[in-house]
C-alpha cells in the first residue's frame, strides 16, 4: 500500500508558522491553496506569506499549481506540494532477505525489488548490493542519481541511532561497529538514516495502518524475533537504541534452549523461523526455513500448526509483560512466520489475555501485519523523508542556495 508522510494542516490553535520550513508543512497534505488561503490558516502578513513561498519555490519542493477561481480580476494562484521533486532510496534488510525501494517524498513506492540475502555475508556485500540494486532501480524510473535526496536503511539487530551503527548484533557477523552511513556516503552524499528493522516497520505499520493509535506495538517474527515500540505517537527508542529487543527475553517456563546471544531460554531461541525448522526437523519433518513450517501448516500438517500455536504462546507469554508494562491499544505482528495466521495469532492471544491485566486488555486488539512485506520500506521513507523536510533542514537547504 501507499503511503503519505505529511503533515496536518495547523490547527487554529496551533502556532502561526514563522518560517519557509514550517510554511511547507502546512502543504505538505497536497492540497492546492492561494496566497490568502495561506493567509487566512496562517494568520501571516501578505509579504511574508510572498517570501516564505518564494523560498519554497526555489527548492522546488512546492511549485504552482493551477489557479482558483476568480472573483474579479487575475485568477489567483495556487501552490502545492511537490512530491516528485526528489526521491529517496529505502531499503529493509533481514537475516535472509533483503528489500530495496525507491520513494517520492511522499512516501509513494514507485519501485521495489526484494531477493533472499544472508546478513552473514557481511557489510560489504550487503552494501554493494544495496548500491546496485539501488542505481537499478533509479535508472528504471528514469531518475537520476543527483535526484537522490536521502537514504534510509533498517538492520536486523541493535543499531546506535545517532551515528547509524550497528552494536554488538547477534545474528550480523562483521557489522559490530560498521560505519554504514559512512559507506553509502561514499556513493551518495546524502543524508543516510540506519535504524533497527523493526523499528522501520513499526513506523510503516503504524502510519499505513493505525494512525489513530497512539501506543502500539509491532512484533516480528522470521530469522530473529524483535518489537517496535510507539507510545504517545512517538517511536521509543530507548537510551543506546535497545528498546523492543524481545528476542532475548526469557520465556516464563520455557525449555532452556541455547541462544545466539550465550543466553539460554530466549524468546528468540524458542519461537524464531530457526527455533521452529530444528524443532520440526527433530520430529522427521523435511523443513528448511520459518516459511517451509508456515507452508506445511497451510496444508494441514498437525505438527507444523501444533509447532505454531506453541510458538504464539510462548510469544504471547512475552508480550503479556509488555501489556502490563506499556498498555497499547493495537498489536501487530509481522515478519515471515506471520504469514502462518491464526495457529499463530490464537496462541499468543490466548496467553496475552490470561496473563495480562484486564484493564490492559479491554481494548486491546492483536492483528496480523496489513503492511506485510512492504511495512520495512515504507518506514525507513518515513524516516528519512521526516528528516529531509523538517522545518530546520528545509531553511537550511534554503539558506544554503
Amino acid at each position: 500500500m501507499n503511503a503519505t508522510a505529511s503533515a496536518s494542516p495547523s490547527l487554529p490553535d496551533s502556532p502561526a508558522p514563522s518560517g519557509p520550513g514550517q510554511l511547507l508543512q502546512l502543504l505538505r497534505d497536497g492540497e492546492a491553496r492561494t496566497r490568502a488561503e495561506i493567509m487566512e490558516l496562517t494568520g501571516l502578513a501578505r509579504t511574508t506569506v510572498v517570501s516564505r513561498l518564494d523560498a519554497l519555490l526555489s527548492t522546488g519542493l512546492i511549485a504552482a499549481a493551477g489557479e482558483a477561481a476568480s472573483s474579479g480580476g487575475r485568477p489567483p494562484s495556487r501552490f502545492a506540494f511537490q512530491a516528485s521533486a526528489r526521491v529517496v532510496l529505502t531499503a529493509d534488510i533481514g537475516g535472509s532477505h533483503a528489500t530495496v525501494g525507491v520513494a517520492d517524498l511522499a512516501g509513494t513506492i514507485l519501485a521495489r525489488h526484494t531477493e533472499p540475502r544472508d546478513i552473514a555475508e557481511g557489510p560489504e556485500s550487503t552494501l554493494a548490493w544495496l548500491l546496485a540494486t539501488g542505481r537499478r532501480l533509479l535508472a528504471g524510473l528514469g531518475r537520476d542519481e543527483r535526484e537522490l535526496a536521502g537514504v534510509g536503511l533498517g538492520l536486523p539487530g541493535p543499531v546506535e541511532h545517532e551515528t547509524g551503527r550497528p552494536i554488538n548484533p547477534p545474528i550480523m557477523p562483521g557489522w559490530d561497529g560498521y560505519d554504514v552511513p559512512a559507506r553509502l556516503g561514499q556513493e551518495w552524499p546524502v543524508p543516510v538514516l540506519v535504524d533497527n528493522d523493526v523499528n522501520i516497520m513499526a513506523l510503516g505499520e503504524h502510519l499505513t495502518h493505525w494512525p489513530q493509535h497512539r501506543d502500539f506495538l509491532f512484533v516480528k517474527l522470521a530469522t530473529g524475533v524483535g518489537s517496535g515500540i510507539i507510545a504517545g505517537g512517538v517511536l521509543q527508542r530507548g537510551a543506546d537504541g535497545t528498546s523492543g529487543d524481545i528476542g532475548h527475553v526469557r520465556v516464563p517456563d520455557g525449555e532452556p534452549l541455547p541462544c545466539r546471544c550465550g543466553n539460554t531460554g530466549c524468546l528468540e531461541a524458542l519461537a524464531s523461523g530457526p527455533a521452529l525448522t530444528a524443532k520440526l526437523r527433530a520430529q522427521g519433518l523435511d523443513v528448511s526455513s520459518g516459511s517451509d513450517v508456515v507452508r506445511r501448516a497451510g496444508l494441514g500438517d498437525i505438527a507444523a500448526i501444533h509447532a505454531l500455536r506453541q510458538a504464539g504462546r510462548e510469544v504471547g507469554e512475552v508480550l503479556a509483560t509488555c501489556v502490563n508494562l506499556l498498555n497499547p491499544s493495537v498489536i501487530v505482528v509481522g515478519g515471515s512466520l506471520s504469514e502462518a495466521g491464526d495457529p499463530l495469532l490464537a496462541g499468543a492471544r490466548e496467553a496475552v489475555y490470561r496473563r495480562s491485566q484486564p484493564l490492559a486488555t479491554r481494548r486491546l486488539r492483536i492483528e496480523r501485519s496489513r503492511a506485510g512485506d512492504d511495512a520495512g520500506i515504507l518506514g525507513a521513507a518515513r524516516l528519512v523523508i521526516e528528516h529531509l523536510l523538517s522545518p530546520e533542514s528545509v531553511e537550511a537547504a534554503i539558506a544554503a542556495s
